[in-house]
């Protein structure tokens, strides 16, 4: 019985230790800065960074710290993958999350193509089921991976002003699956109310949808359209990129972004 609790007590000694030390990793990946190395590919490569107050961009290196040492990327179609990759789609993803408490716990691998690729869809019609290639130049699985193309995640950020981003967009959808579905309503933030968010992200998706049928020019990308979860990620994509025009159009939409992010891009 002696022998039974030394070896209890033991294993949850080494269970503390363990956890301990996970810890005080995690605490020195967000504290520390990123190497002069990965600074200079985060200013070339991410150009919107440039714009953030010293405290934000503080955080968002250690953001990085975790994210590179959290997944793993893997090329496709024979890209090597480099530092510049790495660095650049990082700083991308983990903007989104710089001044909050979420995170893709769940994340641990990314697929890099060289540009656009090929998606095999499944589309059920009853008995009848139908499936297709799709050329992508994003896609984000349920808890992982996501798959990029890197021509379009690199010229994405190089152009910060367009309002489009798929590296945004895609990690937006990660964000969006935390809740335990992709469909537009992600966890919200402690100062958010789910009524609040549905009405407006409600009101603003048929209001989109309207215009969209009427040919009308929006700032929300018109494939906001497809869908809740969709409407959610070309919306991010706006907030970082048109924040004045996303609260000029939809103030209500700007309002509960900025209440999830906690960040407030019009003041960059």
């Amino acid at each position: 019985m002696v022998v039974f609790f030394v070896v209890l007590a033991l294993g949850a000694f080494a269970l503390m230790i363990k956890f301990w030390a996970k810890r005080q990793r995690l605490h020195r990946l967000l504290s520390q800065p990123l190497s002069a190395v990965h600074r200079a590919i985060l200013e070339e490569q991410v150009p919107i960074t440039e714009k953030l107050p010293i405290d934000l961009r503080n955080k968002l290196e250690g953001k990085i710290n975790r994210f590179l040492d959290q997944v793993q990327f893997t090329g496709c179609n024979g890209l090597e993958i480099t530092e510049e990759m790495k660095v650049s789609i990082a700083g991308q993803a983990c903007l989104l999350v710089a001044n909050s408490e979420i995170w893709y716990d769940h994340l641990t691998t990314i697929l890099v193509y060289p540009g656009a690729f090929k998606s095999r869809q499944t589309q059920h019609n009853g008995y009848v089921v139908i499936e297709r290639d799709i050329v992508r130049t994003g896609e984000s699985w349920s808890r992982g991976p996501v798959i990029l193309s890197w021509s379009h995640s690199q010229k994405g950020a190089a152009n910060h002003m367009d309002g489009h981003n798929v590296v945004f967009h895609e990690f937006a959808h990660q964000i969006d699956d935390l809740s335990g579905r992709t469909d537009g309503v992600p966890n919200l933030g402690p100062n958010q109310k789910y009524s609040d968010w549905a009405q407006v992200f409600k009101t603003a998706f048929n209001k989109h949808v309207q215009l969209v049928q009427r040919g009308r020019k929006t700032v929300i990308d018109h494939y906001g359209a497809e869908g809740h979860e969709e409407f959610f990620a070309v919306s991010v994509e706006v907030f970082f990129e048109r924040p004045t025009s996303l609260k000029q159009e939809e103030p209500g939409v700007y309002e509960q972004l900025s209440l999830l992010f906690s960040l407030d891009p019009i003041s960059w």
